[in-house]
């Protein structure tokens, strides 16, 4: 058998990303073998502005691991010339800026694609290419906002709530991810290259499919909506029971019955197989209908034990269960470093911090060893030496004209 190659070895991609959806991908791209080349304007993208803020370096340096750093000025004639120079040696291109941006400059996918036929043009954008809400400008929460995940989450006596994680973003570039790998398959099979696209508000629409549910069932479609739509902990459609998070003796514990055999094991654990002559639970849909009475009875229970002692007998019954954990028990986690999903990392300028691999694994190969993100352009000679082959004296004229 040859060396063990990873999948997208011989790939090379460039990275016009920002923030967390386009980085995203095309970290999950380096992982997957690709050299990545991240280019910045000569000032940093908006994300590496962030490390300024406290606790924002780490998100800069997680998702920026593996890639060679370069900047570039494409305002400028000859960084719109360098960047076509690329293209004709590169296999993608990658941006999330707002659509239009990349035709402004005069380096949209057209002209690109004109350069490179066998160019994949990778688009992420808040809303699309098309559509009314095109133009409209696109964070996370504004997404959350937009999509109707914040209607969904919090208690149906409180406000609408954003999810505490960038579900949004890093939907997005999971996605984007996706469109870019099955686009290099199909150029495989026909040697030509594609656009492809992911709104954020498109990806993250199927993660609604349980509130979708509650909101069907209930007829209020085409009207005022009468049913609550934020359910707090419990189930997205109110369609299983217990299906919540509970207090314990120091702290909090999910636990969940999808059908009556997680049923019947929480029964035994529970010391409570009394419960299986009880009407009212006879089934999931009628658990789900007396769902607070399921709550009260599995709250009173929990409360008497500490928040390991219930995980573990739950366990030993095979009852679906979650210990609550806090941030900390997460990035020390022993099962995710042993994995290798997480590896502690003496960051050059970051110093220690938990840094994350992909969650792809390839077999027959390791995973990827993590190389730290760069400092903004310190693989500029790199790029525009040893890849694009300019002379020294061009690399210097570079500088002194700020084209990077």
């Amino acid at each position: 058998m040859g060396e063990a190659r990873y999948p997208l070895q011989g790939v090379t991609v460039l990275d016009l990303g920002q923030i967390y959806s386009g980085p995203y991908a095309t970290f999950l791209l380096a992982m997957a073998g690709a050299r990545v080349i991240k280019i910045e304007p000569p000032g940093g993208e908006s994300l590496r502005h962030r490390t300024e803020i406290g606790g924002a370096a780490l998100p800069f340096a997680m998702l920026n691991s593996n890639k060679l750093a370069a900047t570039l000025n494409l305002k400028s004639a000859r960084g719109g010339e360098l960047l076509k120079e690329m293209v004709k040696r590169a296999d993608v291109i990658l941006e999330n800026f707002l659509p239009g941006t990349m035709e402004r400059l005069g380096v949209g996918y057209a002209t690109l694609r004109g350069i490179n036929p066998r160019l994949i043009y990778a688009s992420g954008s808040g809303y699309g290419r098309s559509g009314q809400y095109k133009d409209y400008p696109a964070m996370d929460i504004t997404i959350q906002a937009m999509s109707g995940i914040m209607s969904v989450t919090g208690f149906p006596d409180g406000p609408p709530m954003k999810s505490g994680p960038a579900l949004c973003d890093f939907m997005a570039g999971t996605h984007l991810y996706g469109a870019v790998t099955t686009a290099l398959y199909e150029r495989e099979k026909t040697g030509q290259g594609r656009l492809v696209e992911v709104a954020m508000l498109d990806a993250v629409y199927f993660s609604l499919a349980s509130s979708l549910g509650l909101y069907f069932n209930s007829g209020d479609y085409g009207g005022p909506i009468k049913s609550p739509q934020r359910t707090g902990n419990r189930h997205s459609g109110l369609a299983a029971a217990p299906y919540s998070v509970y207090q314990t003796a120091d702290g909090h514990i999910a636990i969940l019955c999808a059908n009556n055999k997680h049923w019947g094991a929480l029964q035994k654990a529970m010391a409570r197989e009394d419960l299986g002559d009880d009407e009212r639970f006879q089934t999931p849909k009628k658990r789900a209908a007396h769902g607070e009475k399921i709550d009260e009875i599995v709250g009173a229970f929990a409360r008497g034990f500490t928040r390991e002692a219930l995980f573990q007998l739950l366990l030993k019954h095979k009852v679906p269960c979650a210990p609550v954990r806090d941030l900390a028990e997460v990035t020390n986690d022993p099962h995710l470093h042993a994995r290798g999903m997480l590896e502690w990392m003496n960051h050059p300028q970051y110093g220690r911090i938990a840094a994350a691999r992909s969650p792809l694994q390839f077999e027959g190969v390791p995973r990827m060893p993590l190389t730290p993100s760069s400092k903004l352009g310190a693989q500029n000679s790199e790029v525009y030496s040893g890849w694009l082959g300019l002379s020294p004296a061009e690399l210097e004229q570079l500088r002194k004209d700020e084209t990077i």
